[in-house]
């Protein structure tokens, strides 16, 4: 649950970014979240980890984002505001086992 609130935040972070004229779209949060469930299943993992996340953003999101006019003339790309979201967005707080 954590997680999904991560990408959650991501995308609304990503919507009222400067620089982006269209953000995240509800199916691009849903194509983060698959291949980084499957980047977990690919290193014996049965649960995601932020860095999942962190390391597939760019390649999935980053041609799904319409930057505004503003941004296209400073010559900022679309993996940049990505980068920028992700500095910005703050990863959930660690689980600690519970007895």
């Amino acid at each position: 649950p954590d997680l999904q609130g991560y990408l959650v935040d991501l995308a609304e972070a990503s919507r009222r970014h400067h620089g982006v004229a269209v953000g995240m779209s509800p199916r691009s949060t849903l194509a983060l979240q698959r291949v980084a469930r499957a980047r977990a299943a690919t290193r014996g993992r049965a649960y995601v980890v932020p860095d999942d996340i962190k390391s597939l953003a760019i390649p999935v999101l980053a041609h799904r984002l319409l930057l505004s006019p503003e941004a296209q003339v400073s010559g900022v790309t679309t993996a940049e505001v990505v980068e920028d979201v992700l500095q910005r967005v703050p990863l959930p707080a660690p689980q600690t086992a519970t007895r």
